[in-house]
């Protein structure tokens, strides 16, 4: 059972920033949350729980955030919701369930035209100073594109934390669904944005959403509803979302590199101002 868990959500490339910046924030006003017993990770937030357990302190991977020579190779993309969501008004209409959703949101993926998987591993291995799984206990969640079924990785299920990562990240549409054996897998945001009831049984657990508590997709498992479980099971929990100096930072696209240094920076500036309440 972890004493703390960190929750890490997703939020692209600028969410990528602005969590490190907010978690360097937090540090130098004297909360310390970044060595948390578990870390759960989805899309954005996978990459920087993989981050987090690489031996690296904060100042360096807030380092990789904003100096440009440090920083990762990313693909520049664009991110249209409206675009994504308008793609799916049919089956809406149909009243489907949860597992239909993401079934077709996983097709969708599946027939996209993106850059190839080799470039985009590469790119995501550019963003992970180890690939080795950290030691401590980290979850990283994936959907399988075919059954819509989510999976959970972790360093005892045999897959390497690079392909872990970039099946977290894999935004249905933008880049390519990542083959691990014989499936291939997408977003761990098709399930959830963050998958916070992963942290279940933890004393204390800390949300981190850069894409804010009300998410942008009809979810399954609702945040507030989580969050209610989670409190009712013994948790006591923290949320934090984007400030308004920090969404404006994020921009309409979090999945321009151009975004990382205004990102991080807006997320220490938070970070310093922010007291953690738990409840």
């Amino acid at each position: 059972m972890a004493e703390d868990a960190l929750v890490l959500g997703g939020g692209g490339v600028a969410g990528i920033a602005w969590i490190t910046g907010l978690l360097a924030g937090l540090a130098d006003n004297g909360t310390e949350v970044a060595g948390a017993d578990l870390l759960v990770g989805t899309s954005a937030g996978s990459a920087v729980a993989a981050q987090l357990g690489s031996g690296l302190s904060l100042e360096d991977l807030y380092a990789r955030q904003t100096v440009p020579s440090l920083q990762a190779t990313e693909i520049s993309a664009e991110l249209d919701l409206d675009g994504f969501a308008g793609a799916f008004d049919t089956i809406f209409e149909t009243d489907p369930s949860y597992a239909e959703i993401r079934r077709a949101i996983g097709a969708y993926a599946l027939a996209a035209d993106t850059v190839s998987e080799a470039d985009r591993r590469a790119a995501i291995a550019s963003r992970l100073p180890s690939f080795e799984w950290p030691s401590r206990r980290v979850l990283i969640v994936a959907v399988d594109a075919e059954t819509g079924e989510p999976r959970v990785f972790d360093r005892d299920s045999g897959v390497p934390l690079v392909d872990a990562v970039a099946a977290s990240c894999a935004v249905p549409g933008i880049w390519p669904p990542v083959t691990i054996g014989d499936r291939r897998y997408v977003d761990g945001g098709v399930r959830s944005a963050e998958n916070a009831d992963y942290a279940a049984g933890a004393e204390r657990v800390l949300i981190i959403a850069p894409l804010g508590v009300d998410a942008p997709f009809p979810a399954e498992h609702p945040l507030a509803e989580v969050v209610d479980d989670l409190r009712s099971s013994g948790s006591a929990v923290a949320i934090v979302s984007p400030d308004e100096a920090s969404f404006a930072a994020i921009g309409t696209n979090p999945l321009d590199p151009g975004t990382r240094v205004p990102a991080a920076e807006a997320g220490r500036t938070q970070g310093r101002a922010l007291t953690l309440t738990y409840a």
